[in-house]
C-alpha cells in the first residue's frame, strides 16, 4: 500500500474525491490516499506543498501559479475544474456599501497573503479601473473569521466561492453586491516535485481514478441532494452551480498557463514569469 497525503478545500467541487476515495477505487490499486480539508484554501495548501505536509493539492491555478513562480517545489499535473470559479463579492447585510463602486478604497478581508481571495482582489479591481495599489487588506482565516471581521467593520468586503457563501446571505449575515468569474480554469492538481519523481506511475494511477469519476459525476442518481446535504446548500442552488461547473481531465495548456501569467505580470503579484516547464508536468 503507497500512502499519498492530499490536501482541498472543504467545498462541493472536491465531492468527487470523497467518493472515489469511500468507494475504495484508490485501495483497490493499492493506494492510500488521505484527504485533508483544509478551509483556509490556497495560500494554507501552498503552505503545506513547502513544508511537505501534502503530496497533493486540489488549489486555484492563480495561487499555485503565484507560489510555484517564487519557488514552491510543486508541479501543476492536470486541470482539475474547467470552467470559472465564480467569486461572490459580499459585505455585512447591515453595510451601506450598496455597489461595487462604493468598495474602491475600502479594507477586503482575504483568508491569508497569497490566497485566492486576496489575488482575486486585484483582479476585480483591475477589473473595475481602481488603483490596485491603493488595496487595504485584513487576513481572517477562514470564512467564520470573515463573518466577524465584517460584522465588526474591521474588513468591508469579502471574495469567495458565491455558492458556499450562499447560506450566510440566506440567513441575513452577508449581503452579495457582486460577482467576478475567474478569468481562468478555477482548479488545478498540483503535485510535490520529489513525490512526481518517485512515483509518477502512482500519481498517474490516481489521475486516471480521479478522472473517471469527475467524467461520470454528474450522472450519479440524486448528486445534487447528495451535494445540497454534504454542503448545507439548497437544491436549487446545487442545481444552478452544477449547470455552470466543468470538470476537466486535461494537462493545462501552454496558452492557458500564459494567461494567468500575464495578468498576474500585469498586476503585479508575480515579479517574473516562469516557463512552461517550471510549471507544468504531464505525467
Amino acid at each position: 500500500m503507497k500512502t499519498i497525503k492530499i490536501a482541498g478545500v472543504p467545498e462541493h467541487f472536491n465531492l468527487p474525491w470523497h467518493l472515489s476515495i469511500e468507494n475504495g477505487d484508490f485501495e483497490k490499486e493499492n493506494i492510500d490516499l488521505q484527504w485533508t480539508d483544509v478551509p483556509e484554501g490556497t495560500g494554507k495548501m501552498c503552505q503545506m506543498l513547502r513544508d511537505g505536509e501534502t503530496d497533493i493539492a486540489v488549489i486555484l491555478t492563480e495561487g499555485i501559479v503565484k507560489d510555484i513562480v517564487a519557488g514552491n517545489p510543486s508541479k501543476i499535473v492536470q486541470v482539475y475544474v474547467e470552467s470559472p470559479l465564480i467569486w461572490g463579492i459580499h459585505v455585512a447585510a447591515k453595510s451601506n456599501y450598496k455597489t461595487l463602486a462604493d468598495l474602491e478604497n475600502t479594507k477586503v478581508a482575504i483568508s491569508r497573503l497569497g490566497s485566492g481571495s486576496q489575488l482575486m482582489a486585484y483582479v476585480n479591481a483591475d477589473n473595475q479601473g481602481w488603483k490596485t495599489d491603493n488595496l487595504q487588506f485584513e487576513i481572517i482565516n477562514t470564512i467564520d473569521g470573515a463573518v466577524e471581521a465584517l460584522t465588526n467593520g474591521t474588513a468591508d468586503y469579502f471574495m469567495w466561492e458565491r455558492f458556499m457563501t450562499k447560506p450566510l446571505v440566506d440567513k441575513g449575515i452577508f449581503r452579495r453586491i457582486a460577482d467576478c468569474p475567474t478569468p481562468w480554469p478555477c482548479f488545478v492538481i498540483a503535485v510535490r516535485e520529489e513525490v512526481l519523481e518517485k512515483n509518477p506511475a502512482v500519481i498517474s494511477k490516481i489521475l486516471a481514478i480521479i478522472n473517471q469519476t469527475t467524467l461520470e459525476f454528474k450522472d450519479i442518481p440524486s448528486i445534487d441532494k447528495t451535494l445540497a446535504s454534504n454542503y448545507h446548500q439548497k437544491i436549487e442552488d446545487i442545481q444552478e452551480w452544477l449547470s455552470l461547473t466543468q470538470w476537466s481531465q486535461k494537462p493545462l495548456a501552454a496558452e492557458m498557463l500564459n494567461k494567468v501569467q500575464n495578468q498576474l505580470f500585469q498586476l503585479k503579484i508575480i515579479d517574473k514569469k516562469g516557463t512552461f516547464e517550471d510549471i507544468v508536468k504531464t505525467v
